[in-house]
């Protein structure tokens, strides 16, 4: 019952932007955390930016470098990646992922949205 979606992806030109979406539904008592990662081909999946919304704590990786913000809105259960400034380099499908918690007796458990595309041209 629990479900994880992502939009927001397209087709964009390089100094471009993009807001990516990730709404959690269903049955669960909180969220520890949500975040994005991306996979280029050939590459392996990394982390993009995550943030835990007790505190409204955040993470990015390096690449970021300033041009990525991710928010959460406490209400609707959604989170959101603004991209500013994408570079070819930024190709690749993203991955929201949602910590949620299911159990009031047990531990969080992760949850994974479809992947979305984002393509920046040069």
């Amino acid at each position: 019952q629990v479900q994880v979606v992502d939009s927001g992806g397209g087709l964009v030109q390089a100094g471009g932007s993009l807001r990516l979406s990730c709404a959690a539904s269903g049955s669960f008592f909180s969220i520890n955390a949500m975040g994005w990662h991306r996979q280029a081909p050939g590459k392996s999946r990394e982390l993009v930016a995550s943030i835990v919304p007790n505190g409204d704590v955040t993470n990015y990786a390096p690449f970021v470098n300033g041009r990525f913000t991710i928010s959460i809105d406490k209400v609707k259960n959604t989170a959101y990646l603004q991209m500013d400034r994408l570079q070819p380099e930024d190709t690749a499908i993203y991955y929201c992922a949602a910590s949620l918690r299911t159990s009031r007796f047990e531990g969080a458990s992760n949850f994974w949205g479809q992947g979305t595309q984002v393509t920046v041209s040069s």
